[in-house]
């Protein structure tokens, strides 16, 4: 007869092989973007652009005579995301392999060790603050408010304690167009602080509708998602009472033409009908889905157009 000790491993090897089987082999290079999770740098990137580009424009300053500043906060802002991202790996390792879209990360297939997670975290969190503050202590400060709001006050704290977690994430994720704001002017304009709030506000009812998706996942993690607590019906309420505080905010940026307003509010209403028109069909999770896209190319669509009416 086996021991329990016995029978304790060979049910954790068997949890192991679950979570390595169908798993393709990975470069060296493709879990290092997976640690830094590449696809929000990335997308990050695209809102500090912006905060900075305003800021050139409005201050009167050329992109080109600006290089070093450009360069720097991008660089800067991306390495600190990068860092916080795999903090936030190395934090989570312990239920990333409860969830589909987690469990190939190689904090959970062993093939990262942890403290080199954390190591490589700390580093880029360093090297990109320094970045950073050479351009102004304003953005470098803003840089680390924000690794302090994803890394404790999200990562460490809420997201396994309170259904308000998203609302806690939030907060960092606004803060790249800040960021770019502030290394060319550190005196934050009101343009500034309504691109912080459009973030801020974005970012409900795109995670809300991305912990739709994956509820059960959430469920099985332990993770106190909106969906999962409180269900999918109060969800969807919340993610249209998010969408329709974003309606006025491109009348504070009237600056940018009306152009611009026209686009921004033409996307806000076609994010308030798209949730109104779904949620008389019967599948909540196409329902999700759907508004999950729209959210993505929402913010993509009005993040690049803001830079563009700038050129006209």
């Amino acid at each position: 007869m086996s021991s329990p000790k016995a029978l304790n491993e060979a049910v954790m090897d068997r949890s192991q092989q679950s979570i390595n089987a169908g798993l393709t082999e990975t470069s060296g290079f493709s879990d290092f973007l997976a640690l830094i999770k590449v696809g929000i740098v990335n997308s990050n990137a695209i809102t500090t652009f912006t905060g900075l580009w305003l800021a050139l424009h409005f201050s009167g300053l050329r992109f080109l005579e600006n290089l070093d500043i450009v360069f720097l906060t991008l660089i800067g802002s991306s390495l600190i995301i990068a860092g916080s991202c795999s903090l936030n790996n190395y934090i989570d390792r312990d239920i990333d392999h409860l969830m589909e879209r987690t469990k190939a990360r190689p904090t959970v297939t062993g093939k990262v060790q942890p403290y080199k997670v954390a190591v490589l975290g700390f580093l880029l969190i360093g090297i990109g603050s320094i970045l950073l503050f050479m351009t102004t202590v304003t953005a470098g400060i803003i840089g680390l408010v924000g690794v302090f709001s994803y890394v404790v006050l999200y990562s460490m704290w809420s997201k396994r304690l309170h259904v308000s977690n998203t609302i806690v994430g939030s907060i960092s994720g606004a803060v790249p167009p800040l960021i770019g704001w502030a290394a060319v002017d550190a005196n934050l304009s009101t343009m500034a602080w309504v691109l912080f709030l459009i973030m801020f506000i974005w970012q409900p009812p795109h995670f809300y509708a991305l912990a739709m998706r994956r509820a059960e996942e959430y469920r099985a993690a332990g993770i106190p998602m909106l969906p999962v607590v409180k269900g999918f019906a109060r969800t969807k309420k919340s993610i249209m009472l998010w969408i329709i505080v974003l309606l006025p905010l491109p009348f504070l940026l009237m600056e940018l033409g009306t152009a611009f307003l026209v686009l921004a509010t033409a996307l806000n209403l076609g994010w308030l009908f798209l949730g109104l028109y779904g949620r008389k069909a019967k599948d909540d999770i196409k329902w999700a889905k759907r508004m999950f896209v729209y959210s993505i190319q929402y913010l993509t669509i009005l993040f690049v157009a803001m830079v563009i009416v700038t050129l006209i």
